[in-house]
């Protein structure tokens, strides 16, 4: 019986394709081995703000770095424009990166991005992130799910389409779960006002994760009726996770001192 321990295999990306990467939450050692390899094979990486400076610094200084980032409010590049770049750039023969921040395909926008490259006949790959939900929650001492407070998680974005609300209220309310809002800072006063008009208790404790996983992290806990006012103390990129499940941060929150210092609001 061969003793050799399996070596492992590194991918190639090949001349004129793109792959889309999921960069994680933040923290740089949450990038994984093929987002990594990857990102010191390409030729042109296109970026956007959510992309932490640690990680991006880990690009090799001879590759183009062009920034596509967009912020609400402040889009400093369309979308159609991004899809430009991609194509372009592939098709001028480029290996090509475009890195988002968490998972590419959790609200990233990144399945418009493959659908315009698929219709170009560009030839790509897609290397999953962690993304922010699973990332921040964890690194603030909140599981997703915990037998004795909530048996499911939900993921929804707080940022739609043309400033709609189709959101599913009813269901978002629900007792014994998870509930966990990217992009909802800006709406978070509606989102309080809707949960609680659908059910959802006042008093059910919410946690905002300020840039989790970062040495920067910060995360303001409260109850459900605070949460408006919870929002004007954080700032973007953060995470609203609403449930039972926040309770136990106070005895899991583990990383920094941030964190271990969890920054509360008092209940009128």
């Amino acid at each position: 019986m061969s003793s050799q321990k399996p070596k492992l295999q590194t991918s190639i990306l090949k001349s004129g394709e793109v792959a889309l990467v999921g960069a994680g939450p933040g923290d740089p050692e949450l990038l994984t081995l093929k987002a990594l390899n990857y990102l010191q094979q390409a030729d042109v990486v296109l970026y956007d703000y959510l992309v932490s400076d640690e990680i991006m610094a880990l690009v090799p200084e001879s590759t183009v770095l062009v920034c596509v980032g967009k912020r609400a409010g402040h889009h400093s590049v369309p979308q159609e424009k991004t899809n430009q770049l991609l194509l372009e750039f592939a098709q001028s023969g480029h290996k090509v990166v475009r890195i988002k921040g968490g998972d590419s395909f959790m609200f990233g926008r990144g399945g418009e991005e493959l659908q315009v490259l698929a219709q170009a006949g560009i030839s790509f790959q897609v290397i999953p992130g962690i993304t922010a939900a699973a990332g921040a929650t964890a690194y603030a001492g909140i599981p997703l799910t915990h037998r004795d407070y909530a048996q499911s998680a939900l993921f929804v974005t707080g940022h739609l389409k043309s400033n709609s609300d189709d959101m599913d209220w009813s269901t978002l309310a629900r007792p014994k779960q998870t509930l966990v809002i990217y992009m909802g800072l800006m709406k978070s006063d509606h989102i309080q006002q809707q949960l609680v008009l659908h059910g959802r208790s006042p008093e059910v404790p919410i946690a905002i994760i300020e840039r989790g996983t970062q040495q920067t992290q910060k995360v303001f806990v409260g109850q459900l009726k605070d949460l408006a006012d919870l929002a004007t103390n954080a700032q973007a990129p953060s995470l609203i996770v609403v449930g039972e499940v926040v309770e136990l941060a106070k005895d899991l929150a583990w990383f920094g001192e941030a964190s271990t210092q969890v920054l509360k609001v008092k209940s009128a």
